[in-house]
């Protein structure tokens, strides 16, 4: 992306749950997940919880403009068992979004398969030949003059999912720097936000659920 510079946002770590098995947290819009590629990309949000939490293990990521609730392992025991729910699509993501347009109708589904764009990388993009099934259910939320205001629930996790899924519906995420054209682009931040995140604790097995609370 031309002219990208990374200028994470300060403030203190949003930790909405935390045991000896599992740390909740909410991650701010502008924070790399984990370490990018030079040290420029050095700050992150693990970076900042093993200052805190020296053991804290990564199972998932958000995008970096993306914010909202992520789940990480304590140990590796808790590490494994937290993917393990995530590759066998035992979580359940729900996601708000700013989209463009008006999104109809109220509610569907996108399956598109999907891949990155090896020369646009870190584009990803729709190919039926190649791609990889890509799920995600939506569900409108409301109209507003000139955007629709929707939940989005992924079935799958594939890099860029939802960004690529809104796209390709002709409804880009607001704010989107890699998907979204023109006005559609003209937002502080990219308006995706991880709403709620359902998984099984890995010691007692028990269906938990976290919320953070969307800040656009």
């Amino acid at each position: 992306m031309t002219g990208y510079s990374y200028d994470p946002p300060d403030g203190p770590l949003d930790i909405l749950f935390q045991d000896d098995q599992v740390l909740v947290v909410g991650k701010p819009a502008g924070l790399l997940s984990v370490p990018g590629k030079g040290e420029d990309k050095a700050d992150c949000l693990i970076g900042r919880l093993r200052a805190v939490y020296p053991d804290v293990l990564l199972v998932h990521r958000l995008d970096t403009d993306t914010s909202g609730v992520m789940v990480f392992g304590m140990n590796k025991a808790a590490q494994g068992a937290l993917g393990q729910q995530f590759e066998k699509r035992q979580t359940k993501k729900i996601y708000l979004a700013r989209v463009l347009g008006r999104l109809e109708p109220t509610e569907g589904r996108v399956d598109l398969p999907m891949i990155v764009d090896w020369p646009n990388r870190p584009r990803q993009h729709v190919n039926h030949e190649t791609g990889r099934p890509a799920v995600t259910d939506w569900r409108v939320v409301k109209y507003l003059p000139r955007e629709t205001r929707v939940r989005l629930m992924p079935l799958t996790g594939r890099s860029h999912q939802l960004r690529v899924h809104m796209a390709a519906l002709g409804h880009p995420i607001l704010g989107d720097p890699l998907y979204a054209e023109g006005a559609a682009r003209e937002f502080p931040r990219l308006m995706l936000h991880a709403e709620s995140l359902r998984f099984r604790h890995p010691e007692t097995g028990k269906s938990l659920t976290f919320s953070a609370a969307c800040p656009f």
